[in-house]
């Protein structure tokens, strides 16, 4: 029996709630549930893509928890490396529902969840060994020390087992202690990488560089082969360490619903992509498009498509 995965991710997933109407947390009675978390959602988005996906956290051994491993196994998300925490909880957030295209408000309530308590314990080798890419967050590397330990302890070791690595640095100051501090812990796990996506400011902040092409010799100084940079309405800027470099124009969208996870799914694409032997070009194109499809529905995931939906990108 083929065990093999095509990739690993770690993150930790929450319950969502939903807003059905707009207008202020405090006046909404009625919500959606969901599941939401950065990670997930490019693990979702990848399994429905065809790859054969792991992903590995900790869940509350409560309904929350069960929710989220009844969505794992609906999306044919490998979830052995997942831990059911009888100690801790799992957290949830209240999202507000807008119409008109700007950031919807969310409300976390993850302090001292279940996912916060990774560590390297939560290595397994044998099961990480199953996977030719691993793709990391800066959303799981802020969760606590120990958490961000496991993160690095993975990312060395898959990096010396010459599997490959991407990067996501998806910044969350407030759970960091200072803005130093997260800088020098995601540029750690960044330089380790092979693909390093971040958004434009993103770049600016963990790299004091003010243009993509200075972002991206940053990182490629220090030894990753391909950084891509998200340029909002613009696209998206990518450089090779071989010297390829170019703009991707993004796809235009008529009606913008909900731009949460807009990211996570051009990293899907982006991914995906490369995984499958696709040039650079044509995976910042796949990312493009990847989001664009994100932020025309209600949802962090739901935007994402399956491959035939996705068609010839």
């Amino acid at each position: 029996m083929d065990n093999a995965l095509d990739v690993i991710t770690i993150g930790e997933a929450m319950a969502m709630f939903v807003a059905r109407e707009t207008g202020d947390l405090a006046d909404v009675e009625q919500f959606m549930k969901r599941v939401a978390g950065a990670e997930l959602n490019v693990a979702t988005g990848l399994a429905r893509l065809g790859l054969k996906v792991g992903w590995v956290s900790r869940v509350g051994d409560d309904s929350f928890g069960r929710f989220v491993l009844n969505g794992l196994k609906k999306e044919g998300i490998n979830a052995e490396g997942v831990i059911l925490d009888g100690c801790y909880r799992t957290g949830f957030q209240l999202k507000s529902k807008v119409e008109n295209g700007t950031d919807p408000i969310v409300e976390y309530f993850r302090k001292d969840s279940a996912a916060s308590h990774l560590s390297v314990d939560d290595y397994y080798a044998g099961y990480f060994s199953r996977a030719r890419h691993l793709h990391l967050s800066g959303v799981a590397a802020a969760l606590s020390r120990s958490s961000y330990e496991l993160l690095d302890h993975a990312a060395r070791t898959m990096k010396a087992q010459g599997k490959t690595l991407s990067f996501d640095p998806n910044l969350r100051p407030v759970l960091w202690e200072s803005e130093a501090e997260m800088v020098e812990k995601l540029n750690q796990l960044a330089v380790q990488a092979d693909w390093v996506l971040p958004g434009l400011k993103e770049g600016m902040i963990l790299t004091g560089r003010q243009t993509p092409e200075a972002i991206a010799d940053f990182y490629l100084d220090r030894g990753v082969q391909a950084v891509v940079i998200k340029t909002g309405s613009d696209g998206a800027w990518y450089k090779s360490a071989t010297g390829e470099k170019g703009a991707v124009a993004a796809v235009r969208v008529e009606n913008v619903v909900d731009t949460v996870g807009a990211g996570d799914g051009f990293a899907v694409g982006v991914i995906s992509a490369l995984l499958e032997g696709k040039t650079l070009h044509q995976a910042v194109a796949r990312g493009n498009k990847i989001g664009s499809l994100a932020i025309q529905v209600q949802g962090d995931s739901e935007g994402l498509p399956t491959r035939d939906a996705l068609g010839d990108a």
